[in-house]
């Protein structure tokens, strides 16, 4: 390994060991330590370190993954280091499936269905992640539609296809929410600025084989990205099929975007930042950026999601708003170097 991969490697673990000294419970050096050789004092530390500390790092590191890996396979394929894959619309219909989940799994609503032993906060957290899932799917399949019958197939169709579908659920999402319970409704808004604060066991456990899969897969295919690189023609002339290896890679990112989404609401430029500083700092191969983007994506998030906890005294900050607040100074910098 080079001095560049080793520094990754150092700073993705530095960032995981250092946020286990944060959260709402102090817990001692000591007993961090203690409860990393599995003997902590009792089972409150163990609770707070097993069930909360470290399922929330396993998380936002796997959130990181995905969405600089979809950040930068998007930038690949379409041959435009600006695209984000929240420009597919992703996180708009993940929030209108969320905003829909408020109106069907209220109590009232629960109660009408028989479930009276289900109050709205359980109903909430079980729907939540699915309907959003169901969403951002919905979205990607109706951008996919949009293109392949009325817009053709050039790659800033695509773009315009993302952005006119997100605009469209979106406005979609806000009515919904203006109509819903306000309660429910301020769950969904919290959620669609992107947090970790819920995060679980289970939440790893199913974004881990999901990523892992998309990361293999596109390490498989990492020289037909690379054709891709070329432009099409050229990509064709080297045997590559343009259009399957294309729609694979755009399905891989819907569902490592919408598999984030649905847990941790809607975290944006991550997967813009992540691939730029990658390609300055390691190469533009596919295999190195993705590798790349494994290593500084999970740490990326993992560091944030520290300010997020740390920043204001007493709160935590969405981390949708500190990545969107560091992602808008980024793209505008990276906006006037191409200027």
């Amino acid at each position: 390994m080079t001095l560049k991969w080793w520094l990754l490697s150092i700073a993705a673990i530095g960032a995981c060991g250092i946020s286990l000294f944060f959260g709402a419970a102090e817990l001692s050096p000591n007993q961090i330590t203690q409860c990393l050789l599995g003997q902590c004092d009792n089972p409150t530390e163990s609770l707070i370190f097993w069930q909360i500390r470290v399922p929330r790092i396993a998380v936002g590191f796997l959130v990181g993954i995905g969405l600089a890996v979809a950040g930068a396979t998007l930038q690949n394929v379409t041959r435009n280091s600006l695209t984000d894959p929240y420009l597919f619309g992703v996180v708009a219909g993940a929030g209108l499936g969320a905003s829909i989940a408020t109106l069907l799994f209220s109590e009232s609503v629960a109660a009408q269905l028989g479930l009276n032993g289900v109050d709205a906060d359980t109903a909430f957290s079980i729907t939540l992640p699915g309907a959003a899932f169901l969403g951002a799917l919905f979205a990607v399949a109706l951008v996919q539609v949009l293109v392949s019958s009325a817009l053709g197939r050039r790659t800033e169709h695509l773009l315009l296809a993302g952005v006119a579908v997100s605009f469209m659920l979106g406005a979609f999402s806000h009515f919904i929410l203006f109509i819903a319970e306000p309660f429910a409704a301020n769950k969904v808004v919290f959620w669609l600025m992107g947090s970790l604060a819920r995060a679980e066991v289970w939440y790893a456990w199913i974004m881990l084989p999901i990523v892992a899969l998309s990361v293999a897969v596109l390490l498989l295919f990492g020289r037909h990205l690379d054709a891709l690189l070329l432009g099409d023609e050229s990509a064709k002339s080297l045997g590559v099929n343009v259009t399957v290896i294309r729609m694979l890679c755009l399905a891989i990112c819907a569902a490592l975007t919408a598999c984030i989404v649905s847990y941790c609401g809607g975290i944006g430029f991550v997967g813009l930042m992540i691939p730029h500083i990658i390609r300055h700092w390691l190469g533009v191969t596919s295999r190195t950026l993705i590798m790349g983007c494994v290593l500084l994506g999970g740490t990326f998030m993992v560091s944030v999601d520290i300010l997020a906890r740390t920043l204001l005294s007493g709160q935590e900050i969405p981390i949708g708003i500190i990545t969107s607040a560091i992602g808008s100074i980024f793209f505008f910098l990276a906006i006037r170097q191409r200027a």
